[in-house]
């Protein structure tokens, strides 16, 4: 493309994060200047050091900082920023900012403020669609909010329905109803995340499609009349109607689904006269040739990585162009899609947990660099991962001349692609690739559910080898073979007669809540065997490297797992992690552990109420001296934008509060503790 003319020549990325790391990089090539903001929880982030500059802009909490129009229209002032790019998510679908900017004369890179505003709200949007000959989930999208209207409109349109946030997106203030006795519940729920998340509680209720394809169409207009669509892609594979998995084009698509799609998506565009990057979603059942339209997200889309990697186009680039006043390159019109993308998204979470957040310092990250693997990251070492923002840290995008070779790249991205300190979901992911469903048959928002019906587990194989190289990994254990055993001389040797194979064993007391585990080393040769409690003896070949351990059955019939590990001498504890998985044991001989049987150890009483995950405590329901019924919510929790209910597991008086509101607290932390009341006289 040709030398970009602005009316700008400094840009700042009101984000954060990956995609404020993508952003800056495509204004760095256009030779643009680049101002990165943060608050005091991304001080030391990686958008903060790739910036020509940055300005503090509040305290951690999104509302004080990343959601303040005035600090981010102030940083552009004291830093003369002629435009500022949103990103994704915080105030890039909200017209305040866009405002703002026209005010103090800034050039927003993004569509006008009345289309933020038409297509944010999805009620708005339906009617608009309407307009435009573009058909909506049948549903009630209307004015009236009262639970009983609500109610009413759910049992007509007939259960299982959907209750949907108006402003919301990214399965925030999301709720599925499947009987109308849990309709109330959930409406005060979705109201509530809502709220929470976008300072707007309305919502719409929608008929729910039970075997959904989840599809879009990416959008780019100019501020001439250009309109063109750059193809489409799936989305289908979700978790809590959060996307885990996308692709382009989408697999398993009829040409006639593929046509109506794209025709309705620029209906839509055209009826309102799209300026800039946007995303038509649409829902898809399964057995039917007929998407119904979702909604329009005016932003740059997560996903975005997937559809440049098929076009050949740097999405960021041609924003930049839209809002310095271009029309669209002519050859928009007759580019012809190329190969396969397909991109997961990387989130600290524990997927064998509920998906609970895993927050901590990044003491490593590495980015493979592999032929046909693109990655898009938003830590570095050093990067703190804090609850106050999305847990996804970065996407590795896979991509190749076809669906199977997009595939394998992508696998080998997340199979090399490794963070210490913090743990991902990257092992989950690539078991989910893994699925034969996942090649052989169109997606629907069911994979997920249908794949994994109790959730998704470490499998039983990993889990043992993973607790060998904690043992095996202990400081001062000699893991090199030895000609003679009575020639070692640290605190783990287990000597016997003379000719006989070293063995000691060691207890692991893990922090995932299960009793603890023993573990029995004997070396055998050049191998070690393994038994782990009183199950079955694994024999492995050992290797220690820089970092770590290699684990391979030293039969030569299985591959090497490794796993990196971290040491607390201090502590008495090791961590083994391996692809985003991570064990952390207290390591004690059993010696030591037998010594202490008879002893005991104290457990969390029933009236203790503990943090399940790390977080923010944003509400205390209760007091001091207060009465409480089991089930009663006492303290309400968020973490990484969701919301969690603690409920008191008894009756009695509220005996002590060992947290405050706007406190971080940590998992298995004590919050307070509840009393039985008084007996009578």
């Amino acid at each position: 493309m040709k030398k970009i003319k602005t009316p700008f020549n400094s840009v700042l990325v009101a984000n954060r994060g990956e995609i404020a790391c993508r952003i800056l990089r495509t204004c760095r090539r256009l030779g643009l200047h680049t101002v990165a903001v943060y608050s005091d929880a991304d001080a030391g982030a990686r958008h903060v050091r790739e910036a020509d500059e940055a300005v503090h802009i509040g305290p951690p909490e999104a509302v004080n900082s990343y959601l303040r129009v005035d600090a981010l229209i102030d940083a552009a002032q004291r830093t003369r920023a002629g435009a500022i790019h949103p990103g994704y998510g915080f105030l890039s679908e909200k017209s305040a900012l866009p405002r703002a900017c026209e005010e103090n004369g800034i050039v927003w890179i993004g569509p006008r403020a009345e289309l933020i505003d038409q297509m944010g709200s999805k009620i708005e949007s339906k009617r608009i669609a309407a307009d435009a000959d573009v058909q909506s989930v049948p549903g009630y999208h209307g004015e009236d909010q009262e639970p009983v209207r609500l109610q009413e409109e759910a049992r007509r349109i007939g259960f299982p329905v959907l209750i949907k946030a108006s402003a919301g997106g990214g399965g925030k203030g999301m709720r599925r109803v499947d009987v109308e006795s849990e309709f109330l519940q959930a409406l005060a729920l979705a109201k509530q995340e809502a709220l929470r998340a976008f300072a707007d509680d309305r919502v719409l209720i929608e008929k729910l499609i039970l075997h959904p394809r989840h599809l879009e169409v990416q959008l780019l207009g100019d501020r001439h009349g250009g309109l063109v669509h750059l193809f489409e892609r799936e989305c289908s594979v979700q978790r809590n109607y959060q996307k885990v998995i996308e692709e382009a084009p989408a697999a398993f698509l009829p040409e006639i689904v593929r046509t109506r799609l794209f025709e309705a998506a620029l209906k839509l565009g055209r009826r309102i006269r799209y300026d800039s990057l946007g995303t038509v979603e649409f829902v898809l059942d399964k057995d039917s040739d007929q998407p119904y339209f979702l909604e329009m997200n005016t932003r740059l889309q997560v996903e975005h990585p997937v559809t440049e990697q098929i076009t050949g186009l740097d999405l960021v680039e041609l924003q930049l162009r839209v809002a310095a006043g271009e029309t669209l390159p002519e050859e928009l019109s007759r580019i012809e899609p190329r190969g396969w993308a397909i991109e997961a998204r990387v989130n600290c979470e524990d997927p064998a947990h509920d998906y609970r957040p895993q927050l901590g310092k990044v003491s490593r990250c590495h980015e493979p660099a592999l032929a046909g693997v693109r990655v898009e990251c938003g830590i570095a070492a050093g990067s703190e991962v804090g609850p106050y923002y999305d847990s996804m840290v970065a996407k590795i995008i896979g991509h190749g001349a076809g669906r199977a070779t997009a595939l394998a790249r992508l696998d080998a991205g997340l199979a090399q692609f490794e963070v210490l300190g913090v743990g991902t979901n990257q092992r989950f992911l690539r078991d989910l690739l893994a699925r034969p469903a996942f090649s052989s048959r169109a997606l629907t928002t069911r994979f997920l559910p249908e794949e994994f019906p109790q959730g998704w587990q470490v499998s039983a194989e990993l889990d043992e080898l993973a607790l060998a190289a904690l043992a095996l990994a202990t400081p001062g254990l000699d893991l090199a073979p030895q000609a003679a055993p009575w020639a070692r001389r640290d605190a783990f040797r287990n000597m016997g007669p003379a000719g006989r194979a070293v063995s000691t064993a060691f207890e692991l007391k893990l922090d995932d809540g299960r009793e603890a585990v023993q573990v029995h080393l004997q070396r055998v040769g050049a191998a070690w065997e393994v038994r782990i409690g009183s199950g079955r003896v694994l024999s492995l070949a050992v290797s220690r490297t820089d970092d770590g351990v290699e684990l391979s059955d030293a039969t030569g019939v299985t591959g090497t797992t490794r796993f990196a590990i971290q040491s607390d001498l201090r502590a008495g504890s090791v961590t083994a992690w391996h692809q985003g998985l991570r064990w952390h044991a207290a390591v004690r001989s059993l010696l030591e552990a037998l010594a202490d049987v008879g002893k005991g150890a104290s457990t969390g009483a029933a009236g203790e109420i503990r943090a399940s995950i790390p977080g923010v405590v944003t509400t205390l329901n209760v007091s001091e001296g207060q009465a409480v019924e089991a089930g009663d919510v006492v303290i309400v929790m968020e973490a990484m934008k969701l919301i969690f209910n603690l409920q008191a597991s008894v009756s009695g008086i509220v005996g002590s509060v060992d947290c405050t509101v706007g406190g971080v607290v940590g998992a298995g932390q004590l919050l307070l503790s509840i009393v039985p009341p008084p007996a009578p006289n």
